[in-house]
């Protein structure tokens, strides 16, 4: 989960907030849903922008969710951009819809611009799915020490459906990390 913009409600100037706390938002949402129970979640990272770099820094933390038996993968994302659009998510751009999304936008370049959420479904087990609605393992998880970090904290023994060690991965990757920012 990551979020670089304070909620709705302190944007139009109601005094207080920050994009952490749109993370604490997002995990009671994700507790409230049907057949899910949230397990260990990881601490709050700072950290830098990817692709889109002229934007704030972003809150960054990492759940894992206990799901019963009758929650899919498709499920879950379905859940998960719902709770996003509930917090105020709206996408730039949509890999359904393409470039222009679901707000006109101009550009594919869009996808990394500030956003009040952002809730990503990294792993579901050991499933693995290649369709155009969704990929599992995340097809840019490894690549992201915002992504690993928080990992490593709340599943350091986790191996990728592949066999890769999350650990491997992570030493794959060149990032700083001081007093809770993570660089790359």
């Amino acid at each position: 989960m990551g979020s670089n913009l304070p909620p709705p409600n302190v944007r139009k100037g109601v005094p207080g907030g920050d994009p952490a706390d749109n993370l604490v938002r997002a995990v009671a949402a994700l507790a409230a849903l049907p057949g899910i129970v949230v397990g260990a979640v990881s601490s709050v990272y700072r950290t830098e922008p990817q692709g889109y770099r002229d934007q704030p820094w972003f809150a960054n933390q990492v759940a894992r969710l206990e799901c019963g038996p009758g929650v899919t993968p498709e499920g879950l994302l379905d859940d998960l951009l719902a709770v996003e659009r509930a917090m105020g998510r709206r996408r730039a751009y949509s890999p359904e819809d393409g470039p222009g999304g679901v707000e006109g936008a101009p550009d594919a370049s869009l996808r990394y611009a500030p956003r009040t959420i952002d809730i990503d479904l990294l792993l579901f087990g050991d499933a693995v799915r290649d369709t155009p609605r969704l990929t599992l393992p995340h097809p840019r998880m490894r690549e992201r020490a915002f992504v690993l970090v928080p990992l490593h904290e709340i599943a350091p023994e986790l191996a990728f459906p592949d066999g890769q060690s999350l650990i491997h991965a992570l030493k794959s990757l060149t990032f700083t990390l001081h007093e809770g920012c993570i660089g790359q």
